[in-house]
């Protein structure tokens, strides 16, 4: 071991607390990215081996009736690799002890061979025995929420006739990694389940003998999708195909690879802040170091020491700080990630979890992190470099000073000596004053960032739960149904009102730009489920003309006053020019909504609805539920408060907890910020503050002096990091758009204060230890200390 290495253990144990607050800002943006960066990976692996093995399907589509010969000219598409048609329904399910009706999706097994695509996954039990009409395998999230095992026996409701139905296994399937019903938001397992049963026993059940009502395919490698789809619509549009489409389009697919997207873009910016503030750190501990050790440099060159062994000895402090920082970050990050990853897998259902993070995400990690603390030691080092051996060797040359406002007779009359000390520090150096309240800021940013989420979460289940609906439930029906309907429905004891609405699955065309979206056809009078402007409120329908939301519009290139193509999917498939005579906002999906009646005519089936949406009186509550369970020909029923509990019971086990991270990086990141600048003001102004004790003043004054400017500097931070902390919620809230959904850019006062007194809590945490630092200072031994 060199002499100068055991100059450089020495100064990292004397500057040992120092250096662990700027590795644990390091670690913390090291953890950050390793932990976004494996969990994106375990996702895509776990996905990819997950399709693979079970033959996900490439291409998928729906229609109402197609005879089963059909199934050879869907094989003669070019590209078409497998073929599986099925049969595929809704049905109501009755639960022992639970009241609500519950809504389940009912798909066919081969009788006669095994699954060529979308292959289950058993969990429990068997397959069905196709000899035996009445066994059911049920997906394993709602078994697990209504405690069924196989044995165990359901009621259901097929197409009006009730059937009860044996369970013979628990499985998992590719194509309901995130299993949601039809117009949900998210995932709910108790209301909403997945059966399968055997083919010829489903199509007897939904008089389809010899038929399907929906296919799956998957492609040649080098296939055209599009060209697939294209050909595909062509055969089945005879018999009521509502529109092929491919995996990017499938439901639970989408939701997966909008997440990964949405880690992408995190791990793109929250690392950076983190590494930011740990190169400013670096800098600011390193250009102090190197002003205090000038005439140690001045005589290592004098020795013979090379410009580059001085420089190289101040980059080894640097790697020892960054390599403590990402060796903790590493051990964090990877169990972050793979906590994270395994928090998931609550709500996208995997089989297995392949977390088996590789050494690319470590390294870019590593390498990210070890180059951020050298980026901040660059100038330091650089001047440790280029001093010459003989000036070193002499005192620094003294700052020069230049008369302040603080002299002014004015100012001094109103100001004490100790503030006025303060103000006139922080001007000599308005440099690294402003860089220390710009890192306190970060931290205050990163808090307010996190904190925000509840103020957006709460503001989108108000605006779209309580403001923009106020049905209690609502009703879908397998098909279409005369108006009259809705009469039975107001006849109904314990229903309050009734509106009935329609739903047209189209595709809406303008130039090249196309978009698969339902039309919703509303009264002119809706009330329970109106259209809905987050700004404007309850909209009016016109008669004529077709409203879109302002996603929707930014999809299709389109403003009020254009006009778009409307191909509809369903009975008649016309297709008619529609006008856009308005454009709304809204926080969920990308609707379209037409007058009801206008809609019926374009479309052609006559006064026609889809389904109702009802109000229910509490006390006959119980009785109508059960009404309900056996009515016949209905596919789902959504309820309002169900919505708004699922989303928060989401929101609450992963919002809340991501917030609890962000919280604690952030109060690691003003630790650092400030326990480095006031031990390095301690260390710069030793012998000031003995010399102040010396001439009387207080233990208390001179902690004012020393701990009033971080003060300072950390109440200028704090509406600084407010507004860094507001465009940092801007770009989160932007990032995280989706299709589904937006999360509003909310913020509430109390947000603020809230992130303002977390950030402030940790700096008096870091000023009470300097305040003991003070107390035991040495004043003889610091007024002999040498410049």
């Amino acid at each position: 071991m060199t002499s100068l290495d055991r100059k450089l253990l020495r100064q990292l144990w004397k500057m040992k607390a120092q250096l662990l607050a700027i590795a644990l800002v390091i670690a913390s943006g090291t953890a950050l990215l390793i932990m976004s960066l494996t969990t994106i990976e375990a996702l895509e692996e776990t996905t990819a081996a997950y399709y693979e093995r079970t033959r996900f399907a490439d291409v998928f589509a729906h229609a109402k009736r197609v005879p089963e010969y059909r199934r050879r000219d869907i094989a003669d598409i070019p590209g078409a690799r497998l073929i599986e048609t099925r049969i595929d329904e809704r049905a109501i399910i009755n639960i022992g002890g639970y009241l609500e009706p519950v809504v389940a999706q009912v798909i066919s097994l081969p009788d006669r061979s095994p699954q060529l695509l979308n292959a289950l996954v058993i969990r429990s039990g068997r397959l069905v025995d196709p000899t035996r009409p009445d066994e059911v395998v049920v997906s394993e999230p709602f078994a697990e929420a209504h405690r069924l095992t196989p044995g165990n026996s359901i009621e259901a409701i097929l197409r009006g006739r009730k059937r009860t139905l044996q369970i013979v296994g628990t499985a998992l399937s590719p194509e309901f990694v995130y299993a949601i019903a039809p117009g949900g938001l998210m995932p709910d397992d108790e209301r909403f389940g997945i059966l399968w049963m055997g083919r010829d026993a489903l199509a007897a059940a939904f008089d389809l003998k010899a038929s399907f009502n929906s296919v799956a395919l998957s492609l040649l490698p080098g296939a055209d999708v599009n060209d697939v789809i294209r050909r595909l619509d062509d055969i089945l549009e005879p018999h009521g195909g509502i529109g092929a489409y491919s995996r990017g389009d499938q439901t639970s697919n989408w939701f997966l690879e909008s997440e990964i997207a949405q880690q992408k873009n995190l791990s793109r910016v929250m690392p950076a802040i983190f590494l930011a503030v740990a190169a400013f750190l670096t800098n600011l501990v390193m250009a102090r170091l190197v002003d205090t050790e000038r005439r140690e440099i001045g005589l290592l060159k004098a020795l013979g020491y090379a410009n580059w062994t001085i420089g190289w000895h101040y980059f080894k402090l640097v790697f020892a700080i960054g390599a403590v920082g990402i060796a903790l970050g590493s051990l964090i990050g990877a169990w972050l990630g793979h906590w994270n990853t395994e928090l998931y897998t609550k709500f996208y259902r995997f089989p297995f979890l392949l977390y088996r993070p590789g050494p690319v995400a470590f390294l870019a990690s590593a390498t990210i992190s070890l180059v951020a603390a050298l980026a901040g030691s660059l100038t330091a080092s650089y001047r440790a470099v280029r001093l010459p051996p003989a000036e070193a060797m002499k005192p620094p040359s003294p700052p020069v000073y230049r008369r302040l406002f603080t002299t002014r007779p004015a100012f001094a009359a109103t100001i004490d000596g100790p503030t006025r000390m303060i103000v006139r520090r922080i001007m000599r150096w308005p440099g690294r004053a402003l860089l220390t309240s710009l890192g306190l800021a970060m931290s205050t940013a990163v808090m307010v960032m996190a904190l925000q989420w509840v103020d957006a979460i709460d503001s989108l289940a108000e605006t779209v739960f309580e403001r923009g609906q106020h049905q209690d439930a609502t009703v879908a029906f397998n098909e279409l149904r005369p108006f009259k309907t809705v009469r039975d429905f107001e006849n109904l004891q314990g229903v309050l009102s009734v509106e009935p609405y329609r739903y047209v699955p189209a595709r809406i065309t303008r130039g090249h730009y196309a978009e698969r979206q339902g039309i919703i056809g509303v009264p002119l009078s809706a009330n329970l489920s109106p259209v809905f402007d987050v700004w404007r409120g309850r909209l009016e329908i016109p008669p004529g003309g077709l409203i879109v939301s302002r996603k929707l519009a930014d999809l299709l290139h389109i403003e009020i006053g254009d006009t778009v193509i409307l191909h509809f999917l369903e009975g008649h498939q016309a297709s008619i020019s529609m006008r856009v005579v308005q454009v709304f906002e809204t926080y969920i999906g990308k609707p379209a909504y037409m007058e009801m009646g206008a809609l019926n005519r374009v479309a052609g089936d006559g006064r026609a609805v889809s389904g109702v949406h009802i109000r229910l009186d509490a006390a006959s509550r119980a009785d109508l539920l059960a009404k309900l369970k056996a009515m016949p020909g209905i596919a789902s029923i959504q309820f309002r408060h169900a919505a708004i509990d699922t989303f928060y019971k989401t929101m609450g086990e992963t919002i809340f907890i991501f917030i609890g991270f962000f919280v604690a990086f952030s109060m690691t990141l003003s630790v650092g910020v400030t326990y480095n600048s006031i031990r390095i003001a301690i260390s710069e102004r030793t012998q000031e503050l003995a010399t102040l004790r010396i001439l009387g003043f207080t233990r208390w004054e001179i902690s004012y002096i020393l701990l009033g400017e971080v003060g300072l500097l950390t109440w200028l931070a704090v509406p600084l990091g407010a507004a860094m902390g507001l465009a940092l919620a801007c770009w989160m809230t932007s990032a995280f758009e989706t299709e589904l959904y937006r999360v509003p850019l909310v913020l509430q006062n109390a947000t603020y204060g809230k992130a303002a007194i977390i950030m402030l809590a940790s700096v008096l945490a870091c000023a009470a230890v300097a305040r003991r630092r003070l107390d035991q200072l040495d004043l003889i031994a610091a007024l002999k200390t040498r410049e």
